[in-house]
């Protein structure tokens, strides 16, 4: 069962019990920057740092942190950074247990691996895509994306500390937002959802609604400790449902756009959900199309509106005094085509609207502007 405490202060009594020998430390290039920097390096415990790895972890950075932590007996990993860090710390961990999980084969099964239990605390410095509360992590093997996938990895602890959002760019923190309010939503929806992971997402979709202003515009540290909790119960939610269309579209609008994951998720859901909405859509949830559209009400209701269609008016809305504009294309016809092709459909599956790949291609006309 994972541990969950706000607060740095947390974090000594924490290391005093997992760790007996080395501390593997994780950490991106935004670590000399944090105002908890000082607190992590005077952990009263010896320290291995690991930060060799890129903002889109490789397979080969992955081996680097592996040989790491196995060829100085670390016994414990603090993964310190945004999802990337925690990824990254998250396959260290899979591969040095021995677990295999990512595409269906263990690209690691030449590790040697550890006896240790291999405690692994994560300590997000964003608040966006709940790593430190999920099975998964991301890793790119011969350039393409693998998703990792197993209980092994969900680390043992999560702390929480909102004074990491304070110093975060003004446009990190608006992607990292729309992202954890895009799970929020995409797991209330999701064909795989729960009572329980409805809870989660409703309560990730509520504090964000309430608090986003005075986090985004005043920078106020309540408003971003609720933010923390937000994200973190988003992850939480999409831990049990996964993620559903506006992920499964997004990623290609990365690579070829270069939009960070928040921004190209944010500008895909308001179009796959006006779809959803319309009479050509069909409903793929075994629960039925009414019950989905109840789940749509709901959402609407969370965000402050009457129905789901003023909902969707809502969420551009927010795009728009967010600033955050949908990409344009260069090569219209070529773009289109390519991104038509890219979608995973083990994520589509997920929707609880069938979309195939030429309903993609219309999204993708309307989400891509000319």
């Amino acid at each position: 069962m994972q541990q969950i405490v706000q607060g740095i202060g947390h974090l000594p009594e924490i290391i005093s019990k997992v760790v007996k020998q080395k501390l593997l430390l994780v950490t991106d290039a935004s670590f000399p920057f944090l105002p908890i920097k000082d607190a992590v390096e005077s952990l009263a415990v010896e320290k291995v740092c690991f930060s060799d790895f890129t903002s889109n972890p490789v397979y080969e950075d992955i081996c680097k942190g592996i040989r790491l932590c196995r060829n100085e007996g670390c016994d414990a990993i603090l993964a310190v950074g945004g999802g990337s860090a925690i990824d990254v710390a998250k396959c260290i961990k899979l591969a040095l247990l021995g677990l295999e999980n990512i595409s269906g084969k263990n690209l690691f099964q030449d590790c040697q691996t550890s006896d240790s239990p291999l405690p692994l605390i994560a300590l997000p410095t964003t608040a966006g895509t709940g790593s430190e509360s999920t099975h998964n992590a991301v890793m790119y093997y011969e350039g393409v994306k693998q998703t990792v996938t197993n209980d092994g990895i969900l680390p043992d602890y999560a702390v929480l500390e909102p004074a990491v959002l304070a110093t975060l760019p003004l446009y990190q923190k608006k992607c990292t937002l729309l992202d954890a309010l895009c799970q929020g939503i995409e797991s209330w929806w999701s064909v795989n959802s729960t009572e329980e992971s409805k809870t989660y997402a409703r309560q990730a979709v509520e504090a964000i609604v309430r608090y986003w202003r005075p986090y985004i515009v005043d920078n106020d540290a309540d408003a971003a400790g609720q933010i923390m909790w937000a994200a973190n119960y988003a992850g939480r939610a999409i831990n049990i449902s996964a993620t559903t269309a506006a992920h499964a579209m997004s990623y290609k609008l990365t690579s070829l756009y270069g939009l960070p994951h928040g921004h190209a998720v944010a500008v895909c859901l308001p179009e796959i959900w006006d779809y959803m909405l319309t009479p050509a859509a069909v409903c793929i949830d075994p629960r039925g199309k009414a019950y989905l559209l109840s789940i749509f009400d709901d959402i609407a209701h969370a965000l402050g509106c009457a129905e789901a269609q003023e909902a969707v008016l809502w969420f551009r809305s927010l795009m728009n005094t967010l600033g955050m504009s949908s990409p344009v294309s260069r090569e219209r016809e070529e773009e289109l085509t390519l991104l038509s092709h890219s979608v995973n459909p083990v994520r589509l599956k997920n929707n609880p609207v069938a979309i195939d790949e030429a309903q993609a291609r219309t999204l993708y006309e309307a989400i891509v502007h000319p």
